[in-house]
């Protein structure tokens, strides 16, 4: 007699039978009267079959997954919708033939098309006047109100000072204004600053990814210097 075998045996654990029934699928095609004989508990005390159970599994799966799809075509929408936004906003841009144009179609486009509150595009060079979102001031001058933002070259989110919201967008625009994203504008030499503002200071927060804002720089960047000498 082979007392290893029956040793082995009773050490069966469950994790051997799960392994076993998962490496054997077809284990109870071959033993369809034990299906009868397995009863599972519910939650509610009520034992159920192992085939009623496994059609509730797999209803929770499929429900499970439709509510996946759902979401990912949700997305797929959205990302259509913000990539014919986007493709609007950059042929405005790069259609503009002034200056001035191409800040009102920034403008425009942000406010009415992205749920932004205030816009602004400030270009370095002498003061001019005139009747166009586009503002002109001197690169000292920017430097004296918001040298922090322009010292890195880098886009910053989050709360601004009164001081730098109000020379970014406006003395008007100082209550629409809670949270703010800006980004310099550097061809070669420095060239200005963007800017968009939200009421809600929680929108732009400092760990926000930056990145359409820094795409839409990169076109404003290589459209300004054409404009400007025209």
């Amino acid at each position: 007699m082979d007392t290893s075998t029956d040793k082995k045996k009773d050490n069966l654990t469950e994790e051997d039978v799960a392994r076993y029934l998962r490496n054997h699928p077809g284990f109870f095609l071959k033993h369809e009267d034990l299906l009868a004989d397995l009863k599972l508990s519910q939650d509610r005390g009520k034992a159920v079959s192992l085939t009623e159970r496994q059609a509730s599994i797999l209803r929770e799966r499929n429900m499970e997954m439709r509510t996946r799809l759902s979401s990912l075509l949700e997305n797929a929408q959205r990302n259509d919708v913000l990539f014919e936004k986007t493709k609007a906003l950059i042929l405005a841009l790069v259609d503009a033939r002034r200056a001035d144009e191409l800040s009102n179609a920034f403008c425009q486009h942000l406010t009415e098309n992205f749920q932004i509150d205030a816009a602004s595009v400030i270009v370095f060079g002498n003061p001019v006047v005139s009747n166009s979102r586009l503002r002109v001031t001197t690169e000292s001058e920017a430097s004296a109100h918001i040298g922090s933002i322009l010292k890195n070259n880098k886009a910053i989110c989050g709360n601004l000072r009164e001081s730098e919201i109000q020379f970014l967008f406006g003395e008007r625009n100082v209550d629409k204004v809670g949270s703010a994203a800006v980004v310099p504008l550097h061809r070669d030499r420095p060239l200005g600053v963007i800017a968009i503002g939200s009421r809600d200071p929680q929108h732009f927060q400092s760990s926000m990814d930056t990145l359409f804002l820094g795409y839409i720089a990169e076109v404003i960047n290589r459209c300004l210097p054409r404009l400007l000498k025209a």
